[in-house]
């Protein structure tokens, strides 16, 4: 019996020490996310003013040096976050849980592409000697084109953020030691997710309304 207890107990504290490392890292992807997805966006792109947004990324080099590192950083957050909850769920269902891993690094090149482009804008904006060739609204107009090809890949990079979710909803409503309501609310979250991304690549007249409506379980 005592034996018994003592399995039982260093079970327990592996959990715990599992839960906590996922936790760390899922809290490191919430707090870094914004900063990349509406923050730096919404001080440096002018929507269809290319001029403006190369004058706004030239005159604010260290914010987009900072959105270029933490969006860099908030990937390998995600991939962590994924491979850490792995690790405190596979025994819930493997096939769950190996589905989830594979769904995040499906969506990671994405976001590693999305970071070349930054780079590459950062590049265009300086105006390298090796792009004189390009007059500076060409070079204007290629930085907006490479910013405008990273929000257009928003919505993919959406329909992953939401799929991951399902199956870890699925993990955490039955492991048991985790509350119920946060399967229920992860499992809405995912649905929320994929709705938006469907609804930026179908009807992207229509997003500002899905996204309102969906911000609350998002």
């Amino acid at each position: 019996i005592g034996l018994q207890s003592h399995i039982r107990t260093a079970h327990m504290t592996q959990l715990q020490r599992n839960a906590r490392i996922a936790g760390i890292f899922y809290l490191l992807m919430a707090v870094t996310g914004p900063f990349v997805l509406i923050y730096v966006p919404g001080k440096l792109f002018v929507s269809g003013d290319a001029a403006a947004t190369a004058a706004n990324i030239l005159l604010n080099q260290s914010l987009f040096q900072a959105y270029i590192v933490v969006g860099l950083l908030s990937e390998l957050f995600f991939i962590s976050t994924v491979l850490a909850l792995y690790r405190l769920l596979k025994d819930v269902d493997h096939w769950l849980a190996t589905l989830m891993v594979i769904l995040v690094l499906v969506e990671a090149p994405l976001a590693f592409l999305g970071v070349a482009n930054q780079i590459a804008t950062l590049s265009f904006v300086r105006g390298a000697d090796l792009l004189a060739v390009f007059n500076k609204p060409q070079r204007d107009a290629l930085a907006t084109l490479l910013i405008n090809i990273d929000k257009q890949g928003v919505p993919v990079s959406e329909l992953f953020w939401g799929l991951w979710l399902l199956p870890l909803a699925r993990l955490v409503y039955r492991s048991g030691f985790l509350p119920r309501f946060l399967g229920v609310w992860l499992f809405l979250n995912g649905l929320a997710y994929v709705t938006a991304s469907f609804t930026g690549m179908l009807l992207p007249e229509h997003l500002r309304i899905v996204n309102t409506i969906a911000f609350p379980l998002l």
